[in-house]
This record gives C-alpha cells, sequence and structure tokens, in this order.
C-alpha cells in the first residue's frame, strides 16, 4: 500500500489544485471516533467528515443496507422508473422534520442542490422574487449558493457575477453585536427587510438555525422565532438551512426545535446517509406541491444505494437515542472547553449545542479575531493526532464535531489532545 507521502506526490500530478485537505494523511479506515491512516497512524475525530458520519463511519446497520442494495440494482433515475426506498426516505423525513402539518420531501445529491430547490420552490409558489439571507453564512459552492454565502474567500473569490435578488441582513451574534437580545436583533434585520426589499417582495428567508462555516454562530434565544413570525406575516416562506446542524448533531433531530420553531421548509443532507451523497428538502405539502410536475428531480437524486444508507442510518440514530448521545457529549465537552476557556484569554466564547461546539480565537483582552492563533492551534492538534477543523468569517473559529457514536475513550482522548494544545503560553506571553 502507498504511503501518504506516495499518494500526497501523485495527487499534485493528478488532482486540481483548487480542492484542499486539512490533514496531510490519507485515510485507509474508520471507524466509530477514529481514522486510520495508510501509515498506520491513528486520528481522533472531531470532525465526522464535517457533520456527515453522525452515526459512524461504516455503521453496521448501512453497511448491511448498502451491500444488499447494490446486490438488487444500483440506480434506475427515480424520474424513470420509480423504487421503494425514494419513497420511504420522503417518508421518514416527513415525520421526523420539525412542524405538525402535512409534508411533502423531494430528493437531491448535495446540500448546495437542496438549497437551490429549496429557492426554486419559494419563488414558484410565491411569485416573488427575493431571496433574504444572513450575515456570515454559509449555503453552499454553486453559483446560486454562492450568492447565498457571505464569505468571499475561499468559497466567492473570482467566481462571479453571482445570481441576483440576493439581500442580506444582520445575524444575531451575541459576541459581536454587543449582546442584543434576540427580539432586538430581529427588529433590526426585519426593518432593513423591509425598507431595502420590501415585504412583499420577498420570496424566501433563508437562515441556517446554527451557522455553520460561518463561526458555529449560535442566534440570541427569540430570533428565530421572531423572523419565523415575521415570514408569517409577510406572506415569505421560512426556510432552515439544517444541512449541518441536522440529524441528531444538536441534541434533538433538528435545531429548529430547540425554540419550537417549524420551518415551511427545510434544507437537508450531510448527516442523513451515514456518508452516502442524499440531500432533501422537506416542507409544507402545499409549498411543495405547487411545482409543476418534471418541475423538481435530477439524475442520480435518491439514489437507491443512498437511499438505502438513508433508510438504515436513520434507524440507528433512532435505536441508539442520537439526539441524547450528542446532548451527552456536548456535557462533556462543554465542562472541558469552558475550563480550557477559564485559563486561556485567547478564548472569546465558547458556543454550540450538542455535539456541535465551538470556541472563537481572538487576541486577548478584547474580540479582535486571531485566524493566526487558530490556525497553529488546529495544526498543534493535527500533529497530536485530533482531527478539528476551522471556520467562521474571520477565519479564527475551531468547531467541534465528533461523531455521535464516539466512545468515552476516544472523546476522553481527544479531549486531552486538544487542552495540551491549548496548554501552550499564548503567542507573545
Amino acid at each position: 500500500m502507498a504511503t501518504s507521502e506516495e499518494l500526497h506526490k501523485r495527487r499534485v500530478e493528478a488532482v486540481a489544485r483548487g480542492v484542499g485537505s486539512t490533514i496531510p494523511a490519507y485515510v485507509d479506515r474508520a471507524s466509530g471516533g477514529t481514522l486510520t491512516d495508510v501509515d498506520g497512524r491513528e486520528w481522533i475525530d472531531f470532525a465526522a467528515g464535517i457533520a456527515v458520519t453522525n452515526v459512524g463511519n461504516s455503521a453496521p446497520k448501512v453497511v448491511e443496507a448498502v451491500r444488499a442494495q447494490v446486490e438488487r440494482f444500483t440506480h434506475t433515475c427515480f424520474m424513470v422508473a420509480p423504487y421503494e426506498s425514494y419513497v420511504a426516505v420522503c417518508e421518514q423525513l416527513n415525520a421526523v422534520t420539525d412542524g405538525d402539518f402535512e409534508k411533502r420531501s423531494a430528493l437531491f445529491n448535495s446540500g448546495a442542490e437542496a438549497v437551490e430547490n429549496a429557492i426554486k420552490i419559494a419563488r414558484h409558489a410565491t411569485g416573488r422574487p427575493a431571496v433574504v439571507v444572513f450575515d456570515h453564512a454559509y449555503h453552499g459552492r454553486t453559483n446560486l449558493t454562492m450568492a447565498l454565502t457571505a464569505k468571499n474567500m475561499p468559497y466567492k473569490h473570482r467566481f462571479g457575477p453571482f445570481a441576483g435578488e440576493i439581500y442580506r441582513v444582520p445575524m444575531s451574534y451575541p459576541l459581536r453585536d454587543g449582546g442584543l437580545d434576540g427580539a432586538t436583533a430581529a427588529a433590526r434585520s426585519i426593518e432593513m427587510i423591509e425598507k431595502q426589499v420590501g415585504a412583499e417582495n420577498v420570496a424566501a428567508l433563508l437562515i441556517e438555525p446554527i451557522q455553520g462555516e460561518g463561526g458555529f454562530v449560535v442566534p440570541a434565544e427569540g430570533f428565530l422565532p421572531a423572523l419565523r413570525e415575521w415570514a408569517t406575516a409577510a406572506g415569505a416562506v421560512f426556510v432552515a438551512d439544517e444541512i449541518q446542524t441536522g440529524f441528531c448533531r444538536t441534541g434533538d433531530w433538528f435545531a429548529c426545535g430547540h425554540e419550537g420553531v417549524e420551518p415551511d421548509l427545510v434544507t437537508l443532507a450531510k448527516g442523513m446517509a451515514g456518508g452516502l451523497p442524499l440531500a432533501a428538502v422537506t416542507g409544507r405539502a402545499e409549498l411543495m406541491d405547487a411545482v409543476h410536475v418534471g418541475g423538481l428531480g435530477g439524475t442520480y437524486g435518491g439514489n437507491p444505494i443512498a437511499c438505502a444508507a438513508a433508510l438504515a442510518a436513520m434507524a440507528t440514530m433512532h435505536e441508539l437515542d442520537l439526539p441524547a448521545a450528542a446532548r451527552r457529549i456536548g456535557a462533556v465537552m462543554g465542562d472541558r472547553l469552558r475550563a480550557i476557556a477559564a485559563r486561556d484569554p485567547r478564548i472569546a466564547e465558547v458556543r454550540g449545542r450538542g455535539a456541535m461546539l465551538a470556541v472563537e480565537i481572538v487576541r486577548p483582552g478584547g474580540i479582535v479575531p486571531d485566524p493566526v492563533a487558530t490556525a497553529a492551534l488546529s495544526a498543534a492538534c493535527h500533529a497530536a493526532g485530533l482531527l478539528t477543523l476551522t471556520c467562521g468569517t474571520y477565519g479564527n473559529v475551531l468547531r467541534f464535531l465528533p461523531p455521535l457514536v464516539i466512545s468515552d475513550a476516544e472523546l476522553g482522548r481527544g479531549l486531552d489532545i486538544l487542552d495540551a494544545a491549548f496548554g501552550r503560553p499564548p503567542a507573545g506571553s
């Protein structure tokens, strides 16, 4: 077997330079809360493939379901020759997503594709053009979703021009907006929408209930319900992007449930299918069914292998009570992170929910972002065998997304490595 060094040499000659990677190692196998590279080195996994392997890598039910489906058939295209598993996934999504109303679902390949289709549905159903998004938002890398995304580098730089009729308003970001309460922060955003866009022009208000790439920003309590109330009154479609927060990650099946918010449409992907590519839009039946026959779909959307994996992954989530597992992980990690923060002035805030946690790194004595220190801390974790990710508009947030099946021992080892990384004196001290 080739070593990581040998594989990297091959990669340089074969893979486009624009495709990056977090660590210089190449994975051979993974399970539970660990990855093992081709050189036999083990890594504690605090990334989960960016919140994808919530049920763990090669989860037994997923492996069994995928193997059985591959032996039956691999593809027919649901739009040509349909099959039961697509219908069953939609039934499951209609049942587990927030909202006590009749729902429909449609399946796609990626989170960006789900977001694009949610906007299509909202515009078609309302007959309106405008889409409202928020500071620090991330919604994907396609042309429309780049327009919806706030951060320029690396997601948007020199890739324009972008799709139009996209309007951006402030997000509730308690650390950086003076601690505005949720209602006040929402009123600020709503005033901007009404003055600069016009409520009657808004097709969709699109928001991550906890922002992902933007820095794991948790809005102040009351922010989401106030926006939900405004959208209803304005006749706009409230779209929750639960792509990173969904499928038990935050300690509930979906993050909107923490404040009782019922979105009109929800976009889903990442954790749905145990590592296989599958995405969805789920929402109110009258909105989903407003689109003409043939207006939604795609060649690979709802591929039968991915659908089999999703059904097995969701069965695992129920069987293992992964919302409760996320809460347990969050309690353990939260205590350790707050203890580190108490001694390290570089940590301005510990935030998140369930097993979706982060620390924001700043220059001591204020809230000036410190992306250099953040990168160094993450690199120290990598050198010691802990896979971590950075994020945030300013590149100064360390985020933690362990698989929800991580063992207590693996979690403890990872936190020990993290603790040691922060144990180094702050630069210049």
